[in-house]
């Protein structure tokens, strides 16, 4: 049976998986002192073209987001989040759960805009009340947001001055990057990226890796932020299981070409679906494709593929997703043309 549920649902990129094969038998220093985490560490520092950035590796997303923004927050202060934002949908109270409230701003296709940003700031500088109130102290954003669609650069860098004149962290969460900066409407990079966030993450477990994502802190990381990796139950003993990973993914352009691929894909399925005249939810140049479906002809589908139901459109049709990867085939695609 096809499956476009989600971009995690296969193993390892080829690439990866013979890297720890490999591997397997040598004996490494463990808890991120190991050679292949240190060594794709200044791989990543290179491509983001910051000599001064730390880079810590962990397992996954949901660990990754509670584990930098509790470590960059003080107990009164908040994240400001789309409300469609994946920490504050889909990371079950995760963040709330180390004590820190995500403070939701309304979403526009899955992002905040810099202007409603910049009027809620003034409206807490404003109240009275503000000291019984949470403090936002950094402002969270995804790249592809929850629906598969991107910031320009302009938009980043409005937000950006927004940030700089409330003096909030900016944390760009990259669980899937790669897909953003490897389709055709993205005008960012690496570089770019690491100038104007305080914080950001390459995403490996949906981007062709096992597991694992790689927190870059392009100006230095909080105080004994490895403590608080520890703390939060979000480090491996045997680091080098991501290390060995990124160093592979970061290898011969590895990670975009993976990352390509998914893009390359999703263009193929979205064109698949307009051609048979299906309607699409919003515009995601992304891997992530939301498509409206009747109701009857969402359950003749699922016997048949697999996808995610999204949410109602109406009462007689349903958005629903389809989200290409990294393994995704030209195969796969013509098969689903040929059950929609």
């Amino acid at each position: 049976m096809l499956d476009f549920s989600c971009d995690y649902r296969n193993g390892a990129c080829k690439e990866v998986l013979d890297a720890l094969i490999k591997t397997n038998s040598e004996t490494t220093a463990t808890y991120g002192f190991d050679i292949y985490s240190q060594r794709a560490a200044e791989k990543i520092k290179a491509l983001c073209k910051a000599p001064d950035a730390e880079v810590f590796f962990i397992a996954g997303g949901t660990q990754t987001n509670m584990t930098v923004i509790s470590s960059c927050l003080r107990s009164y202060e908040g994240v400001v989040s789309a409300e469609t934002g994946h920490i504050n949908c889909h990371e079950a109270g995760a963040v709330e759960y180390t004590g820190c409230k995500v403070l939701s701003l309304p979403h526009h296709e899955g992002k905040i805009c810099a202007d409603e940003l910049g009027a809620y700031m003034r409206d807490f500088e404003n109240n009275g009340s503000r000291d019984h109130m949470v403090f936002p102290a950094m402002v969270y954003i995804s790249y592809p947001t929850e629906y598969g669609t991107i910031y320009s650069k302009s938009e980043l860098l409005e937000i950006r001055k927004i940030c700089d004149e409330y003096k909030l962290k900016l944390f760009l969460d990259g669980a899937r990057l790669g897909y953003g900066l490897c389709c055709d409407e993205c005008d960012i990079d690496l570089p770019f990226i690491a100038k104007i966030c305080d914080v950001f993450y390459i995403g490996g477990t949906k981007v062709g890796a096992l597991c694992g994502e790689a927190v870059v802190f392009p100006k230095g990381a909080p105080a004994h932020f490895i403590t608080m990796i520890k703390q939060r139950g979000a480090m491996l003993a045997k680091s080098r299981v991501l290390g060995v990973q990124f160093d592979a993914l970061f290898s011969d352009g590895v990670y975009f070409k993976t990352a390509k691929n998914g893009a390359d894909r999703a263009k193929d399925l979205k064109k698949a679906f307009a051609d048979k005249g299906y309607k699409f939810f919003m515009n995601s140049p992304t891997n992530q494709q939301f498509i409206i479906l009747d109701n009857k002809k969402l359950k003749e589908l699922q016997s048949k593929v697999g996808f995610e139901v999204w949410e109602p459109y109406g009462t007689e049709q349903t958005v629903v997703r389809f989200a290409t990867s990294w393994s995704t085939t030209e195969e796969d695609i013509k098969e689903l043309e040929k059950l929609i």
